[in-house]
Parts: structure tokens; C-alpha cells; sequence
């Protein structure tokens, strides 16, 4: 069983996101029946967008439901916050001085204009397991990079 990690905030903007679904499904699935009374459905592009629609939607709908069972709430967890790991906020510098601060969130989650980033992305990847004080070299899309954590924190 695949695990979702999730902040309270997360989980429920995806089940937010869940009961607009259902809604637009039934307007869909209104639309579909709309279509249908204009006769031949294999010149209807109408019928043909509404279907397309409606698939998209319920594959969301069904990826949503699994994220939300399975999900993990990160505040329930006892994650070592002396690591690297989802859920915590991990100050780094790289050789060049640069700093950065990000919280480590599932990719449901992640935004990176509010330095929210996916536990999947190259960097935080590199940085998983870490503790405050290691450098951690790590390949990202421009090339490999030195980073030092300077900060941990939950």
C-alpha cells in the first residue's frame, strides 16, 4: 500500500477538491445526456468533450479518494525532526552562499512560490535523512551542487 504524507491543511483541500469533482461529474454526466438528444454521436463533438470530460474527472476522482484513505496526517506522525524527512522546514546554504528555506511536502502539497517543495523533487531527494551540519552534494537539472543544512526544524 502506497502511504500519503499529508499536513491537516493538505488533506482537507483535497477533500475540498473531492466534493467539487463529484459536483462537476454530475454536470457532466447532465451535459453527456444534452449531447446524446442531438443525435449521431460519432459526429457530436459536443458528446465527445463532455466524455473526455467526465473521464478526466473520475480518474481524479478515484486518485483523490486513494490519496485521502491512505493518507498519513504529518502532525500525527513522530517523524525525527532531527532528520530530513516530509514534514519539516530544512534551512540550507549552497557553496556559493546562497540561502534557502523549504518545507518538505507530498507533491499534492507542494508550491514552490511559498517554498513548499515535493519530497519527490532532485533536491530534496539528496537531502533525505540528513542531519544539521552535513553537506549533502546533490544532482540537480543544472548540474551537481554542495549544500550544507544549516537548520531542521517541525
Amino acid at each position: 500500500m502506497i502511504e500519503h504524507y499529508l499536513t491537516r491543511k493538505g488533506r482537507e483541500k483535497l477533500i475540498k477538491e473531492l466534493e467539487e469533482l463529484q459536483k462537476r461529474k454530475l454536470l457532466v454526466q447532465e451535459e453527456i445526456s444534452r449531447a446524446r438528444e442531438f443525435g449521431d454521436l460519432r459526429e457530436n463533438s459536443e458528446y465527445h468533450a463532455a466524455k473526455e470530460t467526465l473521464i478526466n474527472c473520475m480518474h481524479r476522482i478515484i486518485e483523490l479518494n486513494f490519496k485521502i484513505l491512505n493518507a498519513k496526517i504529518i502532525e500525527e506522525q513522530n517523524i525525527d525532526s532531527e532528520k530530513v524527512f516530509i514534514g519539516v522546514t530544512v534551512a540550507i546554504r549552497d557553496d556559493v552562499g546562497n540561502y534557502y528555506e523549504y518545507t518538505i511536502v507530498d507533491l499534492e502539497e507542494a508550491d514552490p512560490m511559498i517554498n513548499k517543495i515535493s519530497v519527490q523533487s532532485p533536491l530534496v531527494q539528496g537531502l533525505l535523512g540528513h542531519k544539521v551540519g552535513d553537506n549533502c552534494e546533490i544532482e540537480l537539472p543544472t548540474g551537481r551542487v554542495n549544500f550544507r543544512i544549516l537548520r531542521i526544524s517541525r
